[in-house]
């Protein structure tokens, strides 16, 4: 076998869609951590000056939706208006309904327990409140069992939302995202990176020599593994050359559209469905955890 190439993506925190991802699951969470039978389908849109929070929700919780967005948003740093995005002055629209009783119907009971086909020990499951087609997957290239371009776009991102927040590059923005090209050989091993690429948002005082230098120093050289990078490696780092402009002011975002990141970085299969939002009934999101549980537990006993 020939030597492939293969691509992974991942974005900071501050990109429009996993913002979204981020809000529809902090509300989730308040609500679970309240009552754990909650029933939650949380989705959420945002564009410039405007969060959209809506969905089917179902619980004896409380949570101040309004508040919990612009702390969440706080958190990521979009905290003035000159990011084009102030989290004490977006507006916040909330439309939010039950869940439905027929959804319900499936979801409290499980079909084998109307069926009279569990044991009284599993009589109390619930069941899944869709269909779905669910894909786990686990790669021996890392220690965390994952494919190792998303491994490495990750890291890359992880860093630099650090050297953003601790002060270190204090003209970063939010948004950012990374690309990672990896040689496989012969035998489907990594061997090498060929490309790297990494959008940094930053305020417009900042020169593009400025960011390329700091990006090498902070971001590049501390992750990348110098075994896995030679002469022919290529860098680009802010290629359209100028990201002042991101965010939700720069791109509208939706909870759930960031769904290969989320996973195997398209390295492995996915059914569709997004997790962020979604309770555990929610099969999306609790088989697709599950099954990856089980592939890695086969990965280790080998």
């Amino acid at each position: 076998m020939e030597k492939r190439l293969f691509t992974s993506e991942s974005v900071t925190e501050g990109h429009p869609d996993k913002m979204c991802d981020a809000i529809s699951d902090a509300i989730l969470d308040v609500l679970i951590s309240q009552d754990p039978m909650s029933r939650v389908a949380c989705e959420t849109a945002i564009t410039t000056g405007l969060v959209l929070v809506m969905g089917e929700i179902t619980t004896n919780a409380y949570v101040d939706i309004q508040k919990l967005v612009r702390q969440t948003v706080r958190e990521i740093g979009y905290n003035h208006g000159s990011y084009g995005f102030d989290c004490d002055t977006c507006g916040v629209i909330t439309t939010i309904d039950e869940q439905s009783r027929d959804i319900a119907l499936g979801v409290d009971k499980a079909l084998e327990a109307k069926e009279n086909r569990m044991s009284e020990d599993e009589m109390d499951a619930i069941g899944a409140g869709d269909q779905g087609m669910m894909f786990g997957f686990a790669a021996n290239e890392t220690e965390e069992y994952m494919p190792y371009g998303i491994s490495m776009a990750h890291k890359l991102t992880k860093r630099l939302t650090e050297v953003r927040k601790n002060g270190t590059l204090s003209y970063l923005r939010p948004d950012g995202k990374s690309q990672v090209t990896v040689e496989y050989d012969g035998n489907d091993r990594p061997v090498r990176l060929e490309a790297v690429v990494l959008s940094a948002q930053h305020d417009d005082r900042v020169s593009q020599e400025q960011i390329h230098a700091d990006v090498k120093k902070y971001i590049f050289d501390p992750i990348l593994p110098r075994d896995m990078v030679d002469e022919n490696t290529k860098f680009f780092i802010n290629p359209t050359g100028r990201f002042v402009i991101g965010g939700p002011h720069g791109d509208s975002g939706l909870t759930g559209r960031k769904i290969i990141v989320d996973t195997y970085g398209g390295y492995a299969r996915h059914g569709g469905g997004a997790f962020s939002g979604k309770d555990c009934t929610k099969v999306d999101r609790s088989a697709a955890y599950a099954a990856r549980y089980a592939k890695i537990y086969l990965e280790e006993i080998k």
